[in-house]
């Protein structure tokens, strides 16, 4: 009936987001080193990869969840979400009709959305390319979604096989996406630091020649590895 409230509906409209100052820790990051941070912790399933390679996104996550072949909520979650958000869309990896297609994402884009990820498929990518919003997807499929609902904004989804919850840090980029949970994230950009120096360290030593780092031994020896003698 008209004005019943149903199962499912529902939008929080109190959404939690990361300063600025944590952000840009996090802008401009390899996924491989915020993933490193969280001790290989926070990677979406491989599959979710960008339509275009040097695609990235970094900003708080803007939480969606869809009935399985509707895209009503995602309609309302571009109109709700604030520039800089990234629309994260848990579509139970629905993979048999779109979920959104060209014109969410130019709506997308023109509100300042920053991206968006989703666990299912899209459609029009020559058209949704041409915008340039960073967009994550499992693939494409031409048919279209329904706008029926139910749905959820704002509230804790399952996306890619991660939990995410509104305000969770979001990165991407061509090896896939990672998401942190706002509660460590200031726990995580310390651990990146000291990420980003390891690797500054491993390139030092190969541009000096070194090709295998020294742990390699030191952890077979560790491990009982045993050197074979040369045969004549």
């Amino acid at each position: 009936m008209p004005g019943t409230s149903l199962i499912g509906f529902r939008i929080h409209q109190s959404t939690p987001r990361p300063g600025e100052a944590l952000l840009q820790a996090f802008r401009n990051i390899p996924t491989g080193q915020v993933c490193d941070a969280m001790d290989r912790l926070g990677a979406l399933d491989w599959r979710i990869k960008p339509l275009s390679p040097e695609s990235s996104l970094c900003g708080p996550a803007l939480t969606v969840r869809t009935r399985p072949g509707d895209n009503l909520m995602v309609w309302k979650a571009v109109d709700v979400a604030q520039p800089g958000d990234v629309l994260v869309i848990a579509s139970y990896g629905h993979t048999v009709t779109s979920t959104f297609g060209e014109f969410v994402v130019k709506a997308a884009k023109a509100k300042g959305v920053a991206g968006i990820v989703c666990d299912g498929m899209c459609r029009d990518l020559s058209g949704i390319r041409a915008t340039g919003l960073p967009t994550f997807v499992l693939g494409a499929s031409p048919a279209a979604p329904g706008k029926d609902g139910p749905g959820e904004i704002g509230g804790r989804v399952s996306c890619g096989g991660v939990v995410v919850e509104a305000g969770d840090i979001v990165v991407g980029d061509e090896d896939g996406v990672v998401v942190v949970p706002l509660a460590d994230g200031r726990a995580v950009a310390l651990a990146l630091a000291a990420v980003r120096q390891k690797e500054a360290s491993m390139q030092a030593n190969l541009d000096a020649g070194q090709l295998i780092p020294e742990w390699v031994d030191k952890r077979l020896a560790d491990l009982g590895c045993e050197l074979l003698p040369k045969k004549e």
